[in-house]
């Protein structure tokens, strides 16, 4: 049997459904989908996508598509009963695109199909003369724009030259000779720019109209928005050839777009604008101003065309009853009679979109777990982050990752230090950098937002960023870094230090100037959502916060306890930066211990904070991670100050730095490695944060159980030498520390061998983080902060789908985390298991590491929402398949 390459649709015959997205595309699908439920739509018909793959594998149409659309189009005439390319009583089509996902704008259409010198003439006779000409116009421009691929301005100018002449506001204005002028000089453009005559053969109108918007799958804005929205290249467009309907036949008539709620608020109101004496491209181009379909004004279709308007209203709500969603409906009034083009899932704000949906579920079109399962998690990250006024114009000089969403302005600075001094005098900066490091973490902490030349989404400045809930841009294209730090340029234009710049981390646009921005507030809606979440889903998520204030930002969202704590961005803070530096350079037992006592101190006092804030929720807090080496100055004025508190010869000083450096430091001596050539290290985190848990357990009678987590762990023996480290600690600091509820230990699989022998950890350990940060670098012997440089090359080349650092590898990482978690279960059934990496809070992650059977994720504060939703939808999945 033959593929059917055609389906048809209209009031009487309908062979579609709304269910035949995938070969009918979005638009002839709901096309099909009105006809069948009595709205009154144009009759048509629609070429498949499976054309559209041929197409685009053997870049021609199929030699058979000619006679089948001669066929259809034969059953279109009997339907309107008129005749394509009939210079008496002529057939006139649209040609317009329908891709399977809506990429609204992206593809092209093509209006007034089959008019010629003689149909025009017989579309005079029978409609007159003004709006024949207006309608030829408009279709030469068209298809010369996307068929013949001449530039629009080329036409409009010829347009705008003739409305100045005449004193018209558009092209509705001008009389029948300036439209046959018109007519005349676009013949003549297209003439001079092709060697060729305007085609007067409606067949070949027809086909290359196709073959054009066909073609336009790959069109460069198309292949960009495809891109951006993660739309899979193969699903291809549709291409449906509907019956014109004309609203620029008289002053009768219009044309418009409707939503049936406003969609930047969610209000259960409807929400649009019409152009009388117009055709559907005019409202959506932004050449001409549209009119508010209804309100307070004089012009308002409500007022001008009242019945149709209630017709449209009742539309709407018929619309939306159906498809039980918000609904962007595009219509055309001809000659007084309401006909719908397309309706489609409304886009909308994060606003909006929690408010309908709260709404739907009150109103009980649909259910709660419906409603978790439309929201997109990056509507929720969107409601968490600043966000830009639209004010004016925004320069916009530079692109890059958006790393860290939200918006943010400030002065530009280009080190940690000038961040820091500037925040003291209550300015507010943007750190520009080639990349950070965890020595910036003052820096970054004292500005508004981040740009960083080089990293990846995942890289520290990425990470950080996140979970400080500001915004950050990475690898911006182009950009470079004076090297005395005066100034940073993209392409031509270039930006002195202290220059003021705005940069928005959720689209990784970087702006000149400081542009207004709006704190987002969580609305009711939001919050119900949030409550029907936590109802619904089948795992914890906690927050990675290092500091008594990221513990704060992430109860307020929800976090059901930290999943990680990490100790050395306590050691940054300027006030405690010289101790830890005084520790590892100073070669005297008395300051070693003096600097370890205040350290531990210090720590003490964070840890307590923290868990107090907390309020007997899990607290996982990691021992000392990074190399030593990290702690120490690279530059000659901060050397100096640490030799001259220590009493030491510059030279001294420097000789150790160079000592501790290490060639290959994410591999080197770090993490548990530390504790085992200076195990007073972590014997002072160990003190701190059980006299910390103890004190606050008597201070407030609560049930306080830290959980300490080893990193870096790869072998069984060098966990049990640790966790005796832990079990000396304890002993001294306090009879009530002995028992077994007073802390757990347990350790990060990070390293392919701890989740081998997962089995034997498991002995000791009573937890288990993945980190799976670092577990992915030494699975895939990728460097998250390097491979963001040919990391695009391996996705063009279709060798990996995804990054790896965004979304969980499940081939390799995944698979040596289900069999740490299977040789960890089979030594301790009980095991607790969690997540502490980014991958915390990627929709597909977390559904792979449900199934798997971790007990809780982990992610920055901002993004504890996201997880949560992402955890909900997977267990609602199942049921709500509709």
């Amino acid at each position: 049997m033959e593929e059917k390459l055609i389906y048809y649709f209209s009031q009487s015959k309908c062979e579609g459904n709304a269910e035949m997205k995938n070969l009918l595309g979005g638009k002839g699908a709901n096309l099909a989908e009105m006809c069948n439920v009595g709205i009154p739509v144009p009759p048509g018909f629609t070429i498949s996508t499976s054309v559209c793959k041929n197409y685009h594998q053997s870049n021609r149409l199929p030699d058979d598509l000619r006679n089948e659309i001669k066929k259809y189009l034969a059953m279109l005439e009997n339907d309107i009963g008129c005749r394509f390319g009939d210079s008496n009583n002529p057939l006139l089509v649209s040609i317009r695109s329908g891709s399977v996902s809506s990429m609204p704008g992206m593809l092209d259409t093509i209006l007034n199909v089959g008019l010629n010198d003689a149909t025009v003439v017989g579309l005079a006779k029978k409609s007159g003369e003004r709006f024949a000409y207006d309608s030829y116009c408009r279709f030469i421009t068209m298809y010369s724009n996307v068929v013949l691929q001449l530039d629009h301005h080329l036409f409009q100018s010829v347009i705008d030259n003739e409305q100045q002449k005449n004193g018209a506001k558009s092209l509705a204005d001008l009389d029948v000779d300036v439209l046959r002028k018109i007519v005349d000089d676009f013949k003549k453009i297209v003439h001079e720019k092709t060697a060729k005559h305007f085609p007067q053969n409606v067949e070949e109108q027809l086909l290359s109209s196709v073959n054009a918007v066909f073609a336009s799958w790959q069109n460069d804005r198309a292949v960009s928005y495809r891109k951006i929205n993660n739309i899979p290249e193969t699903l291809g467009t549709a291409v449906n050839v509907q019956a014109m309907v004309f609203g620029n036949l008289n002053n009768n008539s219009a044309t418009g777009v409707i939503f049936t709620r406003n969609p930047a608020t969610g209000e259960k109101k409807c929400f649009g604008e019409f152009l009388v004496n117009a055709q559907g491209e005019d409202v959506v181009s932004g050449i001409y101003t549209p009119m508010p379909v209804d309100g307070k004004q004089e012009n308002t279709m409500e007022k001008l065309m009242p019945s149709v308007y209630q017709e449209l209203c009742d539309v709407c709500e018929k619309l939306e009853r159906h498809y039980r969603d918000m609904q962007d409906i595009e219509f055309t009034v001809q000659n007084g009679k309401l006909w719908i083009l397309q309706t489609r899932s409304g886009k909308r704000t994060a606003e909006a979109t929690v408010r309908i949906i709260v709404d739907m579920v009150n109103e009980g079109t649909i259910t709660k777990e419906e409603g978790i399962l439309r929201i997109d998690p990056k509507t929720f990250d969107g409601l968490l982050h600043p966000v830009l006024e639209v004010k004016g114009d925004q320069k916009v000089i530079g692109k890059g990752l958006p790393a860290s969403p939200g918006v943010a302005s400030g002065y530009v600075v280009f080190s940690a230090n000038d961040a820091e001094k500037a925040a003291e005098q209550g300015k507010k900066v943007i750190l520009v950098r080639s990349e950070t490091s965890p020595e910036d973490i003052n820096g970054m902490n004292a500005a508004s937002g981040i740009i960083t030349a080089r990293g990846g989404m995942t890289s520290h400045a990425a990470v950080v960023t996140r979970g400080m809930g500001k915004p950050c841009i990475c690898s911006v294209s182009g950009l470079y870094i004076d090297k005395d730090g005066n100034f940073f340029s993209v392409g031509d234009t270039k930006v002195n230090k202290g220059e003021p710049i705005t940069i928005n981390g959720g689209t990784g646009e970087v702006m000149l100037g400081i542009l207004p921005t709006i704190s987002p507030e969580l609305s009711q809606e939001f919050k119900t959502i949030i409550n029907w979440i936590d109802e619904i889903k089948t795992i914890k998520v906690r927050a990675n916060a290092d500091t008594p204030k990221d513990a704060k930002i992430a109860k307020e969202f929800g976090a059901e306890g930290i999943g990680l704590c990490r100790t050395e961005h306590m050691f940054f803070a300027s006030d405690r930066i010289e101790f830890i530096q005084k520790l590892i350079i100073a070669d005297d037992k008395i300051e070693r211990a003096s600097a370890l006592s205040k350290l531990e101190q210090m720590q003490k006092s964070d840890f307590k904070e923290i868990f107090s804030v907390m309020e007997g929720r899990e607290v996982t807090i990691r021992l000392l991670d990074p190399p030593l080496h990290e702690f120490l100055p690279d530059n000659q004025s901060t050397i100096e100050k640490i030799a001259k508190s220590l009493n030491k010869p510059i030279e001294s000083v420097k000789n150790k730095i160079a000592q501790l450096s290490e060639k290959n430091p994410m591999l080197g001596h770090r993490g548990c490695r530390l504790a085992i050539s200076h195990p007073e290290i972590y014997s002072m985190q160990i003190r701190a944060i059980l006299s910390a848990a103890d004190e606050l357990r008597k201070e407030k009678k609560a049930e306080i159980k830290p959980e300490i987590m080893i990193p870096l762990i790869m072998d069984e023996k060098e966990f049990v030498l640790i966790c005796e480290l832990i079990k000396k600690e304890s002993s001294v600091i306090s009879s009530g520390m002995t028992s077994d509820k007073a802390y757990s230990i347990g350790t990060m699989i990070e390293l392919p061998r701890a989740a081998l022998i997962a089995d034997k950890l498991a002995k000791h350990a009573e937890f288990f983080s993945f980190g799976t940060n670092d577990l992915t670098q030494t699975t895939m012997g990728l460097s998250r902060d390097d491979s963001v440089n040919f990391l695009d090359s391996y996705k063009e080349n279709n060798i990996l789908e995804n990054d790896p650092f965004e979304v969980l590898d499940i081939e390799g990482v995944g698979e040596l985390i289900k069999i740490a978690i299977e040789r960890g279960r089979k030594t301790r059934k009980k095991i607790k298991l969690g997540i502490c990496g980014e991958h915390g809070a990627d929709p597909k992650s977390i559904e792979f590491l449900i199934k798997s059977g971790v007990d809780y994720v982990s992610c920055s504060p901002y993004r504890v929402p996201i997880a949560k939703l992402v955890a909900a939808q997977f267990s609602v999945k199942p049921k709500c398949v509709r």
